[in-house]
């Protein structure tokens, strides 16, 4: 990102220090709260070691394609459950589900591997706009920001799809900033959802211009900036922007983790760490993903390599175990803690 488009966007990041205070910044979680998961609501001291951004099943055929009538729930059921079953065996108790509708999102699937693996799996609400708007429903462009976030609270208070479930976050994606008209649009639509429910914005974020553009928009909707879960922020290499974006409240979630990136994500934990932001970091894979319509569902990537080589990368580099656990634990419980009333400020 140029200097010059960054230092125009700063005024962003000034607002109201007291707001981003008062947000989820460094505040213990409210009493009565909970975590939305498949299989009901749990307290977040029993929400343990979390991976934040994970799928089990993915179809880009385009949100006028998407049906589930493209894949056999059956296969997808038998190829996810040992690999949920491998990540629990390694002392994981949830996952962060972070397939949004119209990219197969199967609640009812989810609800099933939840059980069968022992796993808690937490699913969202929401639509992806980001690779194009090709998962964006012909309603959205046509409808207002208030009838899209009608659509997402009444998933959130009445369940899924006549399923019950309900969502523990809203999932959302745009493109790189600045935002589009239609990835404006997801992002006031969530900003006005948050403040009925309470659920978390996971952004899929193009880069830096983007992320500091949501932060301003969801600053115009009255939103602070702790209800923002920057996904994908390795995406960005100016630093600097993701200790801007920290420390006005947002959470930095650095996802991807892999054999491909191993020294990246360890020099970026470590130099947030360093900055004094461990309090506003995310980390986990990205991993997963049965491809609908590839034979099999392709290559599904397992959910254990951050247990088996990143956390003892990052200890060699002399992350404590105090650290650790507000990576895995206190960090996630904090992001997707809702208040027992349902209330939509952070």
């Amino acid at each position: 990102m140029h200097r010059r488009g960054f230092l125009s966007l700063l005024p962003v990041l000034a607002a109201a220090p007291g707001q981003a205070a008062r947000g989820s910044r460094g505040a213990a979680r409210p009493a009565g709260a909970r975590i939305l998961t498949v299989r009901g609501p749990i307290a977040p001291r029993d929400l343990g070691v979390t991976l934040m951004h994970e799928h089990v099943m993915v179809d880009f055929a385009g949100a006028d394609k998407v049906s589930r009538d493209r894949y056999d729930p059956e296969e997808v059921f038998r190829v996810a459950l040992p690999h949920l079953r491998a990540v629990k065996e390694k002392g994981c108790r949830t996952l962060v589900e972070c397939t949004p509708a119209y990219l197969a999102r199967d609640v009812a699937l989810l609800s099933r591997l939840s059980e069968a693996s022992g796993l808690h799996i937490v699913t969202n609400t929401g639509y992806y706009g980001a690779a194009d708007d090709k998962a964006v429903p012909a309603h959205a462009y046509r409808e207002t920001p208030d009838q899209l976030a009608a659509r997402w609270t009444e998933e959130f208070r009445g369940g899924i799809e006549g399923t019950g479930i309900r969502p523990g976050f809203l999932k959302t994606g745009v493109d790189r900033g600045p935002l589009s008209e239609i990835d404006r649009k997801l992002i006031v639509a969530a900003a006005r959802c948050h403040r009925q429910t309470g659920l978390r914005i996971g952004v899929h974020t193009g880069d830096g211009a983007a992320a500091l553009d949501i932060l301003g928009t969801l600053k115009g909707e009255g939103v602070a900036p702790g209800a923002y879960v920057w996904i994908h922020a390795q995406n960005e290499t100016d630093r600097g922007i993701h200790v801007k974006a920290a420390e006005a409240g947002a959470w930095v979630e650095f996802d991807g983790v892999g054999p491909n990136s191993l020294d990246a994500h360890m020099a970026e934990v470590t130099d947030m760490i360093r900055r004094g932001h461990l309090d506003r970091l995310l980390v986990s894979h990205d991993a997963g993903w049965y491809h609908v319509g590839e034979p099999g569902g392709g290559n599904y990537r397992g959910y254990t390599f951050l247990f088996e080589e990143f956390l003892p990368a990052l200890r060699s580099r002399g992350v404590t175990e105090a650290q650790v656990r507000a990576l895995l634990e206190d960090n996630p419980a904090r992001a997707l803690a809702l208040p027992a009333d349902g209330g939509g400020r952070v």
